[in-house]
């Protein structure tokens, strides 16, 4: 198949392969279905971004993009990419702008018809406790350099040790909710600045907080030790890192490109800019881009107590009634070292995963031991007024992604596409007639991020299903929203 000029074999039914050509060290792989690949990728460049990210140097096996590939920064939306820590680099567009953005989901023991009679009462509440939108700031008092220091170095263990949540919390966080290398002496001042009172804030675009409803069950027994049953309350939360990751990205990206030069690398396009793993360049950005990722943590971390305390609240119950359990939380933008098969040797390799999500199989010694019989939670959101996943990692996944599955929807219209398709519509009206409450800092926000301006989760969490990376567990259906 040619979708803009590049030629794909097809592998297998929802696998396609760009053939290494014109400097590529690996080849290309795609998980699409053929439609999606028709229908979302002729018009959009990110095709040339997986044929780009595959000049990197030491690059392994293949330059990988999931199902909801679309162009970004660099690498596309979607792209993995594994380096060897010998000759391999690393790439701030690997990462993406919004350092470790990732998804919370944590559960209650309520059900819809026990907050139906309170539910828009519940939304306002999680609006007023949590603030969101475009420099949202204030959820817990501005933070002292002292204070900053130690969530940049501890991540959300800074949060439970404020009580700002329970240690459990820490048990079922990927990586404990804490990057051990960070470095606070490489943030620069001007990101201290910006992430001094944005801890437990929401933010813009895309992040978002959702009451949603376990709708149904595919693994019944994966299910129970998620702690999942059908006709649950349970709590989504998406966002990252805030004003601190985007200045992270932004002073390393000017670092990387003069490395860039300094290494010559000759690469075809100047955003992937990178410098090696093991040079002083990028040894900062990997401690900087660590704590930046610590910061997220315990963001998603502060968020979940303040919507814990808004649930106590509007339900006027005790602690113990409402059974507020962290489920999993799982980042998305993020490059970790870790120890993957390559050929017959084990190696430690540096994994981009931008806008993908680990998914991490039985036994491993990477997840909660009480996840250790049926592998890691996957975390998939959708829109907003459609549905969300809940999957689980596979041996597979380790064989051929690095153990990394999609992350989301992946978009469908631009912002602007959107904006213009929503002119004239009652978006709010559209989605309460679909039983979704939502809250918002403005119309803006609701258009920009409609239903219709994301690809169908379910086509996309469908394809790693098939092709065996992550399995299905269950489908949550979202009833309340805020969003910045």
């Amino acid at each position: 198949m040619n979708i803009n000029g590049i030629e794909l074999k097809q592998i297998r039914e929802n696998l396609w392969e760009i053939p290494q050509i014109n400097g590529m060290r690996v080849p290309g792989r795609i998980y699409i279905s053929r439609e999606m690949l028709e229908s979302t990728l002729s018009e959009d460049e990110a095709l040339k971004q997986v044929m780009n990210v595959a000049h990197l140097p030491g690059i392994e096996k293949y330059s990988l993009a999931m199902p909801d590939i679309h162009w970004g920064y660099g690498f596309p939306i979607g792209g993995v990419a594994a380096t060897n820590l010998d000759e391999g680099v690393i790439s701030p567009g690997g990462v993406g702008y919004d350092i470790n953005c990732g998804v919370r989901l944590a559960t209650t023991s309520l059900t819809l018809e026990e907050i139906q009679p309170k539910l828009e009462p519940l939304i306002t509440k999680l609006f007023q406790n949590i603030p969101t939108g475009v420099g949202a700031s204030g959820a817990i008092k501005k933070l002292s350099k002292s204070d900053l220091k130690k969530i940049l170095e501890k991540g959300s263990v800074w949060a439970v040790e404020n009580n700002l949540g329970t240690q459990s919390d820490i048990q079922f966080t990927e990586e404990s909710g804490t990057l051990k290398n960070a470095d606070f002496s490489v943030v620069s001042e001007r990101a201290l600045e910006r992430g001094a009172d944005q801890a437990g804030t929401l933010g813009s675009g895309n992040h978002f907080l959702e009451v949603d409803v376990v709708e149904e069950i595919y693994e019944p027994k994966v299910a129970e030790v998620f702690g999942l049953f059908k006709g649950q309350v349970v709590i989504q939360i998406h966002t990252g890192s805030r004003g601190l990751g985007y200045q992270v990205c932004d002073d390393y990206l000017k670092v990387l490109l003069k490395a860039s030069e300094k290494y010559g690398f000759k690469l075809p396009d100047k955003q992937l800019a990178c410098a090696p793993i093991k040079s002083q360049e990028g040894q900062a950005y990997l401690a900087a881009m660590q704590a930046a990722a610590n910061f997220a943590w315990n963001n998603r971390q502060v968020i979940m107590h303040l919507a814990k305390k808004s649930f106590l609240e509007t339900f006027d119950m005790k602690e113990s009634d409402l059974g507020f359990h962290l489920v999993y939380d799982v980042c998305h933008n993020i490059a970790k070292i870790e120890k993957h098969q390559i050929g017959n040797v084990i190696k430690e390799v540096c994994v981009h995963r931008k806008g993908a999500t680990r998914a991490f199989p039985p036994g491993s010694e990477m997840i909660p031991e009480k996840y250790k019989s049926v592998g890691q939670p996957v975390l998939i959101p959708g829109d907003m007024g459609r549905y969300s996943y809940v999957a689980v990692g596979t041996e597979k996944a380790m064989e051929e992604t690095f153990g990394s599955s999609c992350h989301g929807a992946g978009r469908n219209l631009s912002r602007h596409k959107a904006m213009k398709e929503a002119k004239g519509r009652d978006l709010v009206s559209e989605l309460k007639k679909k039983g979704v409450i939502i809250q918002a800092k403005g119309y803006k926000t609701i258009a920009e991020e409609m239903p219709a301006a994301y690809k169908d989760v379910a086509d996309v969490v469908d394809v790693m299903h098939k092709e065996g990376i992550t399995r299905k567990v269950a489908k949550l259906k979202p009833v309340g929203v805020i969003k910045g």
